[in-house]
């Protein structure tokens, strides 16, 4: 039996840009049987949670706040998206609250027999140094133009939101080479789904089977 960091079967730490496709590449993972963790869904339940939100009234008052008392998200955005001590300080408020969800969910997950792998997708592996918890990480590759297209179509931003997003962030080919596995998603969802599946294979093979691969 194959032994990994965290027992009989991995922890694959999955990021990419914006606009990537992260999210597509985590449900492909999920259909071969792997269990996910979505760090990003938990950052958006944070933001909905009653004490989270007294947090955030506490330093940044009413304002960023909607008449029946939700938090106004695009205004919690515009706010700390142009400063970084303000994003810090947003993120030192939510990241203990995902922590505490991804622990719970990893555990159920690694004593699930069903799922042969736990898959932690995080656009901030780096940054908050969730890479070093999990055994091999992947990095989704997207030109930038695509990445653009694909967030103005679904989230109607501009070239200058995305930009302001990612600033603050570790850059895209410094991510790419941190990593172990690069999987190209510039073309057809058959072809990253084949890169999937091959990475995949690869992973479960051995501890000690690392390798980058780039199509």
């Amino acid at each position: 039996m194959q032994y990994w960091q965290f027992g009989t079967k991995p922890v694959i730490g999955l990021t990419g840009g914006i606009g990537s496709g992260k999210s597509f590449v985590a449900s492909l993972l999920k259909q071969l049987g792997c269990g996910v963790i979505d760090s990003d869904r938990f950052s958006r339940q944070a933001l909905s949670d009653p004490e989270i939100c007294s947090q955030i009234k506490n330093i940044w008052g009413d304002t960023l706040f909607l008449d029946d008392g939700r938090l106004n998200r695009q205004a919690m955005a515009q706010r700390v998206f142009t400063s970084p001590n303000q994003l810090k300080q947003l993120e030192q408020i939510i990241h203990p609250y995902v922590h505490k969800l991804r622990t719970v969910n990893r555990k159920q997950m690694l004593e699930n027999p069903a799922i042969i792998a736990v898959v932690e997708d995080c656009p901030l592996l780096y940054e908050t140094g969730l890479d070093s918890e999990v055994d091999v990480t992947i990095f989704i590759a997207v030109e930038t133009k695509i990445r653009l297209s694909r967030v103005h179509l679904t989230r109607g931003w501009s070239e200058l939101e995305l930009i302001k997003r990612e600033k603050n962030q570790l850059k895209l080919d410094t991510k790419a080479k941190y990593a172990d596995y690069v999987i190209n998603n510039n073309g057809s969802e058959k072809e990253c789904s084949d890169q999937i599946s091959l990475v995949l294979s690869k992973i479960l093979q051995s501890p000690d089977n690392k390798s980058e691969i780039i199509n």
